[in-house]
């Protein structure tokens, strides 16, 4: 998910921080993964791997998964998003990462496999109609509606049972990334013509974002 507001100045100024759900004390502005991790090349909007569903994932605790993990910070880093997707970078998977800060101050890091959306009962589902975008659809925003509170479940990459909670902003993110391992983007969401607009406006700002990233990559060493 593309940054829309509150996102990147959130690690450079004493903020509460949430790590797999859980409160820590602080947080580096770039995560140990992200130094880890290399920069791979993000997907963008007609390659296949973004319109299918994703395998679960089954191998927890390996090497590998580790270093896809890594990897997946390390691109959300140079991207400057909220989230990411693992068939955002060509990965199969249903796993998706995440450092989003959200509208009361708190940053939001961690990730998560296999991840399932609570069904919200009525009771607590409002939805909220705020700008999103995507680091698949670079350039446009689109105001789309979603419910201000999102419960997902799964798994940290050892296997370990994860719940995460976030709401207004931080919900928003999580219900994106789910969508993306069912192989649907935030296009999917729009009008036909609201889509073709931004496809539109898409094409006239990608080369100038993926000219951004390359020279934040560049600046941060990957």
């Amino acid at each position: 998910m593309a940054v829309g507001f509150g996102h990147g100045s959130a690690g450079e100024r004493r903020v509460r921080v949430r790590v797999q759900g859980a409160p820590v004390d602080a947080c580096p502005r770039l995560v140990p993964e992200a130094v880890r991790g290399a920069v791979r090349r993000v997907t963008v909007v007609g390659e296949e791997v973004l319109h299918r569903p994703c395998r679960q994932v089954v191998d927890f605790g390996s090497p590998e998964l580790a270093r896809l993990v890594d990897d997946m910070f390390a691109t959300l880093a140079v991207a400057e998003g909220a989230g990411l997707a693992a068939n955002q970078v060509g990965a199969d998977l249903r796993l998706f990462v995440w450092d989003c800060a959200d509208e009361w101050g708190v940053r939001h890091v961690g990730h998560i496999a296999n991840p399932v959306l609570d069904e919200l009962p009525a009771a607590r589902r409002r939805l909220a109609e705020e700008a999103e975008g995507c680091l698949s659809v670079p350039g446009p925003y689109r105001v789309l509606p979603r419910p201000d509170l999102a419960v997902v479940r799964g798994r940290d990459k050892d296997g370990t049972p994860l719940v995460i909670e976030g709401r207004g902003y931080f919900a928003r993110c999580l219900q994106h990334e789910v969508d993306h391992l069912h192989g649907r983007l935030y296009l999917d969401r729009l009008a036909r013509k609201e889509r073709a607009s931004a496809l539109r406006e898409m094409a006239a700002a990608e080369e100038g974002v993926l000219a951004r990233r390359a020279a934040r990559a560049a600046a941060l060493g990957k």
